[in-house]
């Protein structure tokens, strides 16, 4: 099972520059909650930013991955 700071450097590395912060929900590694803020996200729609992130795990979410939260934005201070 992935680990919170696996998911979090995975994320970090897929998308150059962001910043990921990645909760276990229940322990047992396998629902996580992550919080994503990257300029990859200027101007893209919540769903365009969410599937950056998915993308990220592939065939891994529904699996390995069970359930996967996401919260996402651009950088403060940009429009």
């Amino acid at each position: 099972m992935p680990t919170a700071q696996e998911l979090k450097e995975r994320i970090e590395k897929a998308l150059p520059g962001a910043k990921a912060e990645v909760e276990d929900l229940t322990g047992g590694g396998d629902h996580f909650r992550a919080e994503v803020v990257s300029d990859r996200f200027q101007g893209l729609t919540r769903i365009e930013q969410h599937r950056l992130v998915y993308d990220v795990f592939g065939a891994e979410i529904g699996g390995p991955i069970h359930a996967l939260s996401l919260k996402t934005s651009p950088p403060q201070g940009t429009s």
